[in-house]
């Protein structure tokens, strides 16, 4: 397992911080289409030890989502992934909220001695806050309204009919997250990606190593499924973990420090260790600690650095026993 990170900002002192604390990927944001811009970021991170080892967030896909790509997003993503096979990066992360993105209704719940975390509640989703979006325009909100589940998985198919065959022949794994918070519909807006089974029909349809699972486990404890045993039923195609824990329902949670919330996290890494998962692992989001108040919600550097302690404390008791000389 390798400990991975977003960093926010990417600061020579997050850098730092981040390596003294046994972190070795970084999880970059889609840097954007010119030829250098990967190979820039690897020469940037270099002095720290650091290697990119995952490609998340921000990718040219929300047409591809709506079904309404002239063929820019698609060839700015196959771009993509030949630019991350020359630069020797193999997993893409990406996901399926179409006309969304992951939502919280309010960024400043108590957490233990009154940090503040992200929660969701589904009474209050008229002021729900899409905090990985970008901005959207009219024609959008139209056609993501208008979509239905059908449609929907008609718009994957062909998305990934176009870029799995990239994948596989540039050797890169897409790895799809779960739709966050994990409901068929947010804000007249369908989804697909928001339950066991529905991750169950993206194997079936996709039976290629290249096209894998990003275990959100925070987001499959708030679907209420058993997080070992649901980590042992897809096994190998978990090529990808967010580790965290929330605690509540779909209709209302409440991310949790990585010690307070309701899952055996051991438990979980113990079934990962069995699985055979070996790629990499980040936090993803933490409690926005004291002096951090204008940080980014949910990925501020004081409760990372504590989850970067606990996840591989965790990595390191559940390791493989030597066998004695």
């Amino acid at each position: 397992m390798r400990l991975a990170s977003v960093l926010t900002p990417v600061s020579d002192e997050n850098l730092r911080l981040a390596a003294q604390c046994g972190v070795t990927d970084l999880v970059l944001r889609y840097p954007g289409s010119e030829p250098d811009a990967i190979s820039n970021w690897i020469e940037r991170i270099k002095p720290y030890g650091l290697q990119i080892g995952v490609v998340e967030g921000y990718l040219p896909i929300e047409r591809l989502k709506l079904g309404i790509d002239d063929g820019t997003e698609m060839r700015a993503m196959k771009d993509l992934l030949r630019s991350m096979s020359d630069n020797n990066i193999g997993l893409l992360c990406y996901n399926f909220m179409a006309g969304t993105d992951w939502a919280r209704t309010r960024l400043d719940a108590p957490e233990r001695g009154g940090a503040k975390v992200t929660a969701f509640y589904l009474k209050d989703v008229e002021q729900a806050v899409m905090l990985g979006a970008r901005p959207s325009d009219a024609e959008h909100e139209a056609v993501a309204r208008s979509q239905t589940t059908d449609m929907l998985w008609e718009n994957l198919d062909r998305m990934l009919e176009g870029l799995l065959p990239v994948a596989e022949s540039c050797g890169v794994t897409m790895a799809m997250h779960p739709d966050d918070p994990p409901l068929a519909s947010l804000l007249g807006k369908p989804r697909i990606m928001h339950s066991v089974e529905c991750f169950d029909e993206l194997i079936r349809r996709y039976d290629t190593p290249n096209s894998a699972i990003c275990f959100c486990q925070g987001t499959f404890a708030t679907i209420g499924c058993d997080i070992p045993a649901t980590i042992r039923r897809f096994g190998k195609k978990i090529q990808y973990v967010h580790f965290r824990d929330v605690r509540g329902t779909p209709e209302a949670f409440a991310e949790t420090f990585h010690d307070n919330g309701p899952t055996n996290m051991a438990e979980a890494m113990m079934a990962l260790r069995k699985v055979g998962f070996n790629g990499p692992m980040r936090p993803d989001h933490v409690p926005q600690m004291v002096g951090e108040d204008d940080g980014e919600p949910g990925y501020t550097m004081l409760g990372r650095l504590f989850a970067y302690g606990y996840i591989r404390g965790l990595m390191h008791a559940t390791e493989p026993a030597t066998p004695a000389i």
